[in-house]
């Protein structure tokens, strides 16, 4: 599938973009990074998007106003993101929860949920500094909780991939698969 393959298909779905759900360490902004590249799509990631509007990185954001505050940027951000189009966005994790993104995300994106089993994502954030929802957390407990929380909006996407043992290049040629069986059913 080429570039302008990809933007007529999204075109003919009623979509701008594509965005990438799921919890911290699942992928998301590798696999995005791929997709981007792959075809030609300009990436965003939409915590370094809320440190760049902010000029804060996302810990001190947490630390100096909180995660209400933190929440707040982030919804009017990724609101922003999502109306841009042919653009690959990979969200945080939390994002989803707010009811204003998940509707504008039914609307007007292609949503793709990588799915990590909680023992794979322990292991993957364990060393992690980069994570204020961690911080001083028993990290399989906290991802077991965020996990009861999300999950139900994250199984809303439109395609889920399980990225727990697969590689960010295997999941994209899975991706590519999801997406096209998407359109033809569509169609």
């Amino acid at each position: 599938m080429k570039n302008h393959q990809l933007k007529n298909i999204l075109s003919n779905l009623n979509k701008n973009n594509i965005a990438l759900m799921g919890h911290m360490g699942s992928g998301k902004s590798i696999i995005g990074k791929i997709i981007a590249k792959k075809f030609g799509f300009r990436h965003f990631d939409s915590d370094n998007e809320i440190s760049k509007y902010t000029k804060k990185t996302i810990n001190e954001i947490f630390s100096e106003n909180g995660e209400d505050y933190f929440r707040k940027i982030e919804k009017d951000v990724v609101l922003k993101l999502i109306e841009k189009k042919n653009i690959i966005i990979s969200l945080g994790g939390g994002s989803i929860l707010n009811k204003k993104i998940r509707q504008k995300l039914k609307n007007e994106s292609l949503t793709l949920f990588l799915d990590v089993n909680v023992n794979e994502l322990s292991k993957r954030l364990k060393y992690s500094k980069k994570r204020p929802l961690l911080k001083d957390a028993n990290i399989k407990k906290k991802i077991k909780d965020l996990d009861s929380d999300r999950r139900k909006y994250y199984l809303l996407a439109d395609i889920r991939i399980n990225n727990t043992h697969n590689s960010p290049y295997k999941n994209c040629k899975l991706f590519i698969d999801k997406f096209l069986n998407l359109y033809e059913k569509n169609n």
